[in-house]
């Protein structure tokens, strides 16, 4: 239902946004009235509430490695990783932890100030998490932030890690609630919510966002950006993926989405976050220096150094450095992730607190 129907001026709903104040009361009707407005109102009111919160020309970097490849039990119908599909990757066991600190070191080379691990889990045993505890230990230890994302977790679990210094979570929603079963059907949307909730009450930081292109409807993309900014904090990072089609994925084959349509969904982040980083995240391979540009304009201020995401590909570094120069675009420089460790320990402990905590980038 559009906010048309009912009789919702999607105008006024873009006029309240644009104050960029934190709150978690979006309405379905409010949350799809932003996809409504005119491109370019839109588009003004997003780098106006950024700039509230952000330095409009600097973008924080991450790279993310994956520490642990493919066997995933899970039916996840975008991914390579899963063992039901049969996509031609190589199946290779949990890194060694030497290997992913010399890994995050030439990161930290390159620029990135975040370093993420993944790995294809349904859930991580104790036996394997007792290493990535090493890993995010190693990482912290080289001044970098740490990220980890590896499926469902306990709360003992995500206290154990929070423990060891790792100051995000990545554990996403996917898509909206409506379509999640279209999508995945080895863990509900209340999976994801509670693992979630588990990270969030260990102490640490959320990255949680979703995948455009999947088949799903306008109004999904704005239910499960309103999931995310009706919780009782947001998080603190929102990576907007746009799928990457791999071969013998169900999804292969999958109608593109209109680049346009990705630029309103970053916007439509930001005005929904307002002080969360919103990160232009996989799929920008296929996107060009354009569509990019335009993505940061809306919002986003968060990347992925390096060539690979995972499993797909991903720009160089150089080509974003090079894109970053056109652009007038800094990244983020490492005493940023002090200063946010300095803020709020390992999380914010509030959402009070959200507006500050991003006020300074």
């Amino acid at each position: 239902m559009s906010a048309a129907d009912q009789n919702l001026d999607p105008t006024a709903v873009l006029a309240r946004a644009r104050d960029g104040q934190p709150r978690h009361d979006w309405t379905a009707a409010e949350s799809r009235a932003l996809f409504e407005v005119p491109f370019n109102d839109l588009i003004f009111a997003a780098q106006t509430v950024h700039r509230k919160h952000f330095d409009a020309n600097e973008v924080q970097v991450s790279t993310l490695l994956s520490i642990k490849t493919g066997a995933c039990p899970e039916d996840c119908a975008y991914c390579p990783q899963s063992a039901r599909y049969d996509t031609g990757l190589e199946k290779e066991k949990l890194m060694d932890v030497d290997l992913v600190l010399a890994q995050a070191r030439a990161a930290r080379e390159k620029g990135a100030t975040r370093f993420c691990m993944g790995a294809a889990y349904r859930s991580p045993t104790d036996k394997h998490l007792d290493r990535i505890i090493d890993m995010i230990r190693g990482v912290r230890e080289l001044g970098m932030e740490t990220c980890a994302t590896l499926g469902m977790v306990s709360r003992e679990q995500a206290e154990r890690m929070a423990e060891a210094g790792l100051d995000y979570y990545n554990h996403n929603i996917d898509t909206a609630e409506e379509f999640y079963g279209d999508i995945i059907t080895t863990r509900t949307f209340q999976d994801r919510l509670d693992t979630l909730e588990n990270v969030r009450e260990a102490g640490l930081n959320v990255c949680c966002g979703g995948i455009i292109g999947m088949g799903e409807e306008t109004a999904h993309r704005a239910d499960m950006l309103r999931t995310l900014a009706n919780l009782d904090q947001h998080p603190e990072s929102v990576p907007i993926n746009q799928l990457v089609q791999v071969p013998g994925t169900p999804l292969h084959g999958e109608e593109a989405v209109h680049p346009l349509e990705f630029v309103r969904s970053i916007a439509a982040a930001r005005l929904m976050m307002p002080a969360s980083h919103v990160r232009l995240s996989a799929g920008r391979t296929e996107m060009s220096e354009e569509t990019q540009a335009l993505c940061f304009l809306a919002g986003a201020n968060s990347i992925f150094y390096g060539d690979k995401l995972l499993t797909t590909d991903n720009p160089e570094a150089d080509r974003d450095r090079a894109l970053f120069r056109r652009l007038g675009i800094r990244p983020e420089q490492a005493e940023r992730v002090e200063e946010r460790r300095s803020r709020c320990g390992s999380a914010c402990a509030s959402t009070d607190d959200e507006q500050d905590h991003a006020a300074a980038g």
